[in-house]
């Protein structure tokens, strides 16, 4: 089995289907006798060897097909004596033989020779040597080729490859193919793939119709004609290298959508390097990919396999996902905790949460809660949706209306049980009661019930898209209810056992039930608060969508100052803003755009 690149190993494979040893040749012909060697060019799309022959030398070439045969002037025969190969023959071969072989799928490749001698009689020998040969001019050198043969190499589909574009295209992401290969046969490769379906009206293109459309008459590219073409284009064929950064660089400035393209790219060779480093997010590939490749890029695939791109992109809308739960969880306990704090403080001249509950709630509501959210697995659902906008606010709509609407409840509740709370727990009121006394079970009830709608609410915030069942997956995450019920237990403890220590007096079961009712009641009223139509709620109710640009000016204004006449930003707001907006735009690079973003997959 040979290992590199494909194109290679297939050559070396026919090489002993044919009976022989590549391996004998290559002892004979070792790497250090050639003479010369023509690399490979995305121009010529091909390379040759030039090796020496007892009166001369011998060039062998191979690439693609049509290409290579635009060189030739002779072909064996099947008595392997070399004749005249004339236009009309080339045509014919194109049009038997690699158009059929590239319709198939099979990448076509020419193999051919030419013999530099300084004896040799043959017809083929068109080049008679009469000193050595000026190899700078590649030109004349790569003429007067006789073709021996065209192969037709299959590169398979990988069987999940299908089925990755399917979910790319299900999340919202255009695919893009731009090859190097036949037009015919990236068509077919495509087709299977699921690029280009039956029906669609999209263009197919090569490198040279794919320039002539978008260049104006000066040769440059016009904007306004590439904006014609990109949107419908789904397969670039005989492209080159230039194409490829052309593409990125301008499906990025175009103004088509209404929000700016976000384009990753993938890429293995050196030459894909500027589109690499040009696009929002650059795929290499970990196992062929070259080293320049791997650096212009942002994300190795270490597999060069498309499915872990479908992961990358899963992941990505995940960590989103996650940091939005987390902060529509802890705002909602913030907004209630300061709020519980002020109005307890102004209404009894105490507060009914005390300096160590509040630092238990903070660890609930960070350390613990962050865990919790953080460390959902990313699911196939993820996929069933558009990706998030570049300007799309931290806090959407939606989270603000389930960070109000249980903010609400949780106030109400713990209002009524502040001011009401004895009669219907039985209790003696502790709005009174000297600060010199002990913890009361009033104000014990109200943490404990404020500190149970904290960890239902902590499920409830498992959702962030108005999903009806905050159940779904639960399980799947054990951090999550290991650390659920690990709080749970730590509350008990410390409501029953506290004592003066956390300022608690223990509860009664029915006292207990109460708490436990209204924490439940919390992930039923959140059932009554998703029903509220979120496209009806203005837009203003969304926060944290400033694009990242503008930021650049408050920098300077903190910069020189922080104050300026006329109602500028003071410092303190610039801060805060600043990194709130620097939280967004590192959370929105794991995501694409409003509009289905474009993938182009090389």
């Amino acid at each position: 089995m040979q290992l590199g690149n494909k194109t290679e190993c297939a050559l070396l494979g026919f090489v002993l289907g044919l009976g022989q040893s590549y391996e004998a040749i290559r002892e004979q012909n070792p790497e250090s006798s050639f003479a010369h060697m023509y690399t490979f060019n995305s121009a010529r799309k091909s390379m040759s060897t030039v090796i020496r022959i007892p009166d001369g030398y011998r060039m062998l070439t191979k690439g693609a097909s049509e290409m290579v045969l635009k060189r030739c002037t002779f072909i064996l025969n099947k008595s392997g004596d070399a004749v005249p190969f004339s236009k009309q023959e080339q045509d014919r071969l194109v049009h038997d033989v690699i158009e059929p072989m590239a319709m198939d799928g099979l990448r076509t490749i020419c193999l051919a020779y030419k013999d530099l001698s300084t004896n040799s009689a043959a017809a083929n020998n068109v080049q008679k040597l009469s000193g050595e040969p000026d190899w700078e001019d590649e030109d004349s050198m790569l003429q007067g080729l006789t073709c021996v043969c065209i192969t037709g190499i299959e590169d398979p589909v990988r069987p999940e490859v299908p089925d990755a574009i399917r979910r790319c295209q299900r999340a919202g992401i255009t695919v893009r193919m731009v090859t190097g290969d036949n037009i015919n046969t990236a068509r077919s490769i495509a087709g299977k793939c699921g690029i280009l379906k039956p029906g669609d009206d999209f263009y197919v293109l090569e490198g040279k119709e794919f320039n002539r459309r978008i260049r104006d008459e000066t040769g440059e590219v016009s904007q306004q004609l590439f904006d014609k073409v990109w949107p419908k284009l789904r397969v670039l064929a005989r492209s080159q290298p230039q194409d490829k950064y052309t593409l990125v660089k301008h499906m990025i400035e175009s103004k088509v959508s209404e929000a700016r393209e976000v384009i990753a790219v993938t890429g293995d060779g050196t030459n894909d390097a500027p589109a690499l480093k040009k696009a929002d997010v650059g795929f290499a590939m970990g196992i062929q990919g070259t080293d320049v490749a791997k650096e212009a890029s942002d994300i190795i695939l270490t597999d060069d396999n498309f499915t872990s791109i479908v992961k990358a992109v899963m992941w990505g809308r995940n960590v989103y996902d996650s940091i939005a739960k987390f902060l529509q969880f802890q705002l909602t306990v913030n907004v209630v905790a300061v709020v519980l704090a002020f109005v307890g403080a102004c209404a009894v001249n105490d507060s009914p949460l005390k300096a160590v509950q509040m630092l238990w709630v903070n660890l609930i509501m960070d350390t613990l809660a962050s865990l919790a959210l953080a460390t959902e697995p990313p699911t196939e659902e993820l996929l069933n949706r558009k990706p998030y906008g570049r300007t799309k606010p931290l806090i959407s709509r939606t989270m603000m209306k389930n960070i109000l609407g249980h903010s609400v409840y949780q106030l109400l509740v713990v209002f009524f049980l502040l001011f009401y709370g004895e009669r219907l727990l039985d209790v003696d009121s502790g709005r009174n009661a000297d600060i010199h006394e002990g913890p009361t079970q009033h104000f014990t009830s109200i943490f404990n019930t404020f500190v149970m709608m904290t960890l239902f609410n902590e499920i409830n915030a498992r959702k962030i898209h108005d999903q009806r069942n905050i159940f779904q997956g639960l399980f799947s995450n054990p951090i999550f209810y290991c650390i659920w019920l690990g709080t749970f237990a730590s509350q008990v403890i410390i409501v029953q056992f506290g004592g003066r220590a956390f300022s608690t007096a223990g509860l009664e079961i029915d006292q207990w039930i109460w708490c436990l009712f209204f924490g439940v009641g919390g992930m039923l009223w959140g059932q009554v608060v998703t029903s509220i139509p979120t496209s009806k709620l203005p837009e203003a109710m969304a926060y944290g969508s400033e694009p990242p640009a503008e930021m650049d000016a408050l920098d300077e204004n903190a910069e020189n100052g922080g104050e300026q006449s006329g109602g500028d930003l003071k410092r303190g707001q610039i801060l805060w803003i600043r990194g709130l907006t620097r939280l967004q735009t590192q959370v929105s690079a794991s995501e694409q755009t409003r509009r289905p973003c474009r993938l182009t997959l090389v």
